[in-house]
């Protein structure tokens, strides 16, 4: 087949696609390179199934030929990054969202919509399960990304109610790996940089809130599985073992024999206490869990890094 991955340049769209050619698929990326590098791509840029196309998907995205799927990655991901640059953000999940949605709907494609468990906010239900509404700060520091990936998500029903698109969504938890951008603010690559570096491990809050890390390959496999889904489906795309802040920040230590100092600072606005995927839809309906644990996970990270 022949996939479009909007964002295909990034973290998450550079393993997508790679995983994809190997299967033996054509991929169209279409990346800005806003928040993520060309040496992502740097490996298989010249495979004669893979094409770049250097664009913003806000400013409409022109393909010829035809195009069995479209794969929505493009935004911006990182509290850093995203708060930077805010209404580009929710522009990329809005507009942006409408305007992949009309594309898939010319080439007679399916589509995929990458959003995020930020849509659940700071839930106040733990696990979180795909029929969960989320409890979300609509006018907070971190709206321009979690308003806009629940807008994304009601552009897609919004555009299928009238035009019958074939779509799916998955929502996204904490992901990490190789290619992850070292200076973009997430917590993997920020107590990896200050403990490889010596310096003291930035902790915010307590410590005591908990996220779940998925490596970068088991998610690929669930996405590449969730492009086989029914018309209409979302579904949750995590690893289900819950850790605390502090936990992370100890085992970084332990991998890379540093000796930093944790240090804590204040809790940022609106950050979640919990996070935690209830994966039990992925596993009934698609048989897909990770498989890999986080000390492996956070081992080849290291390597690459």
């Amino acid at each position: 087949m022949r996939f479009l991955i909007a964002g295909g340049g990034g973290f998450i769209g550079s393993h997508l696609s790679e995983k994809l050619l190997k299967k033996g698929h054509k991929v169209v990326a279409v990346d800005n390179f806003c928040s993520s590098s060309r040496k992502n791509i740097e490996g298989f840029k010249e495979h004669e199934n893979f094409n770049v196309v250097e664009e913003d998907i806000l400013n409409g995205v022109s393909i010829e030929g035809e195009i069995d799927y479209v794969l929505h990655f493009a935004s911006r991901a990182s509290p850093k990054n995203y708060q930077e640059h805010p209404l580009h953000t929710l522009r990329t999940n809005t507009e942006g969202t409408l305007k992949m949605c009309r594309l898939a709907d010319n080439k007679n494609a399916k589509l995929l919509y990458a959003s995020t468990s930020e849509v659940y906010g700071d839930p106040e239900k733990h696990p979180q399960t795909e029929d969960y509404w989320g409890n979300v700060n609509p006018h907070g520091p971190r709206s321009c990304y979690d308003e806009g990936k629940r807008a994304g998500e009601a552009t897609l029903r919004s555009y299928s109610e009238k035009n019958n698109l074939d779509y799916r969504i998955i929502r996204i938890f904490n992901t990490y790996g190789p290619r992850m951008m070292k200076n973009d603010g997430r917590v993997v690559t920020n107590f990896m940089r200050q403990a490889k570096n010596g310096k003291p491990i930035t902790v915010y809050g307590d410590g005591t809130q908990t996220r779940s890390f998925c490596y970068i390959e088991d998610l690929v496999a669930g996405i590449i599985k969730s492009t086989e889904s029914e018309n209409g489906k979302v579904y949750n795309l995590g690893n289900p073992e819950e850790h605390t802040i502090n936990e992370l920040a100890e085992k970084i230590k332990d991998l890379t024999g540093s000796d930093s100092q944790i240090v804590h600072r204040e809790l940022p606005q609106d950050d979640p206490l919990r996070r935690k995927p209830d994966i039990s839809k992925a596993k009934r309906e698609l048989g897909w869990e990770p498989e890999t644990g986080l000390s492996e996970g956070l081992e080849k990270t290291l390597k690459a890094f």
